[in-house]
């Protein structure tokens, strides 16, 4: 990734003092030089931009110095200097340090310091990037807004995402991502959000968290980066966030949809074949009919976070509305279209046992509105650790409790889900099992072969197992039936 660096730009001598790092000049290099961009691939590297070497598991970036002095970049972030890079001849300038990814992070610290924009951070097991969007939209309804862009919500991409922003931004929204404990921490005292929301907690990472109490933990180090004036937001209905309430000398803002604590409740829930509609209590008023374009009652919630968000950064309850009409979700999160007349729910980018359930719910509701047969294919669940068959047998079971009438199973899990929904109740003639997730196009025979024109189809699994790749060989083959 590579960004401009539109605030400001940094000299090889600003960045070792910023980051503590050792100055080296080769071959006559002016360590006053000013640097416009960053970028952590060389391919990315040219003049003026400041290429920042990281030693990965399978490609150590220190290598690649040569190619960036010979693209036209003088300022690195490395660990060393090849021999092959000083025996160029061109003038560049090194900061030695000890971490890349934490240097990027003192720099995006550095930043940090140069907006008066206010900082949204998100976080949750479940649903931070939709909220993320909806954040977005409704912020945008009035402030020039900056959010992290794709997945870059980790500790080098969110400080990445923060490098990126521009003088005249006004609101800056973050996801923030983590696999332990830590992680968020450091986040968080980078970006010193504002406002700070955390969705939800879920399964995911119980491998390398092991409880989700220590999931609860880890989410909630989001707060660390608070300042005095800052404002935690809390799902109420989530029974570990709720329970932190008492425990915290600041009291969070809550969002609710049962939980009569709320701050900000949403009753009267109606699900539209294109969206849903609420009601909403906050500060003793009612807002009626609140219109979302995106399918399920889990979207209630990520919808009351922005919600929330907007009436903290004082916008009207008019320019709220305006912007959560405008939400647009994210690439493969319950994207609808047809594929030979099937309508597909394509949300493959990613799964846990929450998020499954949810998507399960959505489609039966829309397939009992369509009047139409639902049926889901299921993929894989992944660092669930030691609790992988339990879940991926409970996923089973719900999706013969919702009436599921065709299941695909796929993945080195696909049998455990098989199994347990045969058992509670889904005719073992509308199972189908692929084991191995390379092959793609078998899957896709199996559900062009059992399923009709009319029929619905959920496609969800974790994101290393690309069940979009199902939903490509479907429509090549589609294409190809076609040209015949």
């Amino acid at each position: 990734m590579s960004v401009q660096l539109k605030m400001k730009s940094f000299t090889p001598s600003e960045i070792a003092q910023i980051t503590g790092g050792r100055l080296e000049t080769y071959n006559g290099a002016d360590g006053n030089a000013p640097q416009n961009a960053l970028a952590t691939d060389s391919r990315e590297t040219g003049a003026g931009v400041i290429f920042c070497a990281i030693a990965g598991a399978n490609v150590n970036g220190n290598d690649f110095i040569p190619d960036a002095v010979n693209a036209g970049s003088d300022c690195f972030i490395c660990q060393y200097v090849p021999e092959a890079a000083v025996n160029s001849g061109k003038p560049f300038c090194a900061v030695i340090v000890e971490d890349t990814i934490r240097s990027i992070g003192f720099l995006a610290a550095f930043y940090r310091t140069l907006t008066k924009a206010k900082f949204v951070a998100i976080t949750g097991s479940v649903g931070k990037t939709t909220t993320k969007e909806f954040v977005y939209a409704v912020a945008s309804a009035a402030f020039k807004t900056h959010k992290t862009q794709g997945n870059y919500n980790n500790e080098l991409g969110m400080p990445l995402t923060l490098l990126s922003i521009e003088p005249d931004d006004e609101v800056v929204v973050l996801e923030m991502g983590m696999s332990n404990l830590g992680e968020i921490e450091y986040m968080t005292k980078i970006a010193k959000p504002d406002i700070a929301i955390v969705t939800n907690i879920g399964s995911s990472h119980l491998e390398s968290l092991g409880t989700r109490e220590n999931i609860c933990r880890a989410k909630m180090e989001i707060r660390l980066g608070l300042p005095e004036d800052g404002i935690l937001l809390l799902n109420a209905d989530e029974p570990l966030l709720f329970n932190q309430y008492e425990t915290l000398e600041k009291k969070p803002k809550l969002m609710s949809v049962y939980n009569r604590s709320g701050d900000f409740r949403a009753l009267n829930i109606r699900q539209k074949v294109d969206g849903i509609v609420y009601d909403l209590i906050y500060e003793n008023k009612a807002i009626t009919n609140i219109e979302v374009p995106a399918l399920g009652k889990h979207n209630v919630y990520n919808s009351l976070s922005a919600y929330a968000v907007g009436v903290i950064l004082g916008m009207t309850d008019e320019q709220i509305r305006k912007g959560l009409k405008s939400f647009v979700g994210a690439d493969r999160r319950q994207k609808i279209y047809e594929v030979g007349g099937i309508t597909i729910i394509d949300d493959c980018y990613n799964a846990s046992p929450e998020s499954m359930r949810v998507a399960i719910d959505v489609l039966v509701s829309m397939a009992a509105k369509k009047e139409t047969r639902p049926a889901a294919l299921l993929g894989d669940m992944l660092e669930l650790g030691e609790y992988s068959r339990l879940m991926h047998d409970q996923l089973g079971q719900y999706a013969a409790q919702k009436q599921v009438q065709k299941l695909f199973c796929y993945g080195m899990m696909a049998d455990i889900i098989a199994e347990a929904a045969i058992k509670k109740g889904i005719r073992a003639e509308n199972v189908f099992v692929c084991l191995d997730t390379r092959d793609a196009q078998g899957m896709a025979d199996m559900i062009l072969q059992a399923l009709q024109p009319g029929d619905i189809l959920l496609v969800k699994a974790s994101r290393g197992i690309a069940a979009e790749r199902i939903i490509e060989c479907m429509k090549k083959r589609k294409m190809r039936a076609r040209r015949r």
